[in-house]
């Protein structure tokens, strides 16, 4: 499927935007803009990296640069005379809006290692997703200083917020910030470099020179889940890549993926995203139409 760079007008005179979106959602798209995104009107489908979903009104999800995304609404919203009856409201930002130093300081290392997983998409829910929404909305009567100030006071929340879902596969994080000589992130950099060959945990423990019960400690600790579940998702997210494109089949993206035979690899698709490969390029097919 063709990711379009479609791109929101930022005016001379302000750092970030702030957009009032009333016309038909963009089509599959990415952009350079970190994306926080507030759906006030619509319900449908939504599609983040592989990860495709229902959204109902409030819902909130932060995007990071080059993130394809798309937002379809049920064909309700766009009968009768009215036009396009969603709203939503956005925020974009660029990594140095500003400066390239702002994200680097030692005071804001949570939030930089936050935005640094928002290539994979975050859905905010709890007390953190309505906090957000009542910052954004208030946004749309302020003026540019206030907003700013209001901008500062939702990365807040995402520094110390844990009200959230990771929406897509690993394989479609692209990290920039790999730090070489950090264990994790040298098994980070090993498992996406090689995770369609076999691999088992004592490849990964001779890299980062840690006992078996540390690395799995360690692994859970930084990515939220186990590193056969992580190697798992990586194999499903980069299988999901393949489907999108209609010349792959689906035989020859589970081989290319990593997995061994073809029951194991439909087993396992749907187990993470709870629908059959199959169901999965239906779903990007009428997506696309």
């Amino acid at each position: 499927m063709k990711i379009a760079n479609i791109r929101l007008l930022q005016e001379p005179d302000k750092s970030f935007i702030f957009y009032k979106e009333s016309n038909p959602f963009s089509q599959w798209h990415h952009h350079p803009e970190y994306e926080l995104v507030l759906i006030t009107k619509g319900r449908g489908k939504r599609m983040v990296g592989d990860n495709i979903n229902r959204f109902e009104e409030n819902d909130l999800v932060l995007l990071g640069p080059y993130t394809p995304h798309e937002w379809l609404c049920d064909p309700e919203y766009f009968s009768g005379n009215s036009g396009f009856k969603g709203e939503g409201l956005v925020v974009q930002f660029l990594q140095d809006f500003l400066g390239e130093k702002f994200f680097e300081t030692p005071e804001n290392a949570n939030l930089k290692k936050f935005l640094m997983g928002a290539s994979r998409g975050y859905e905010f829910f709890g007390n953190s997703k309505q906090r957000i929404i009542s910052l954004m909305s208030k946004m749309t009567k302020m003026s540019d200083f206030d907003r700013l100030q209001s901008l500062f006071s939702i990365f807040r929340i995402f520094a110390i917020t844990k009200d959230f879902n990771v929406l897509s596969s690993p394989s479609f994080m692209e990290s920039n910030y790999l730090d070489e000589d950090e264990p994790m992130q040298k098994a980070l950099k090993f498992i996406l470099q090689n995770f369609h060959k076999p691999i088992q945990i004592k490849d990964i423990l001779e890299i980062t020179n840690m006992s078996t019960s540390s690395f799995c400690t360690a692994f859970k600790n930084t990515y939220r889940v186990t590193f056969k579940d992580y190697l798992l998702s990586i194999r499903v997210g980069y299988a999901c890549k393949l489907l999108t494109d209609s010349s792959q089949n689906i035989s020859r993206a589970a081989y290319e993926s990593g997995f061994e035979n073809i029951s194991n690899f439909n087993r396992q698709f749907k187990k993470i995203k709870g629908i059959t490969p199959s169901h999965f390029i239906k779903e990007v097919e009428s997506i696309e139409k």
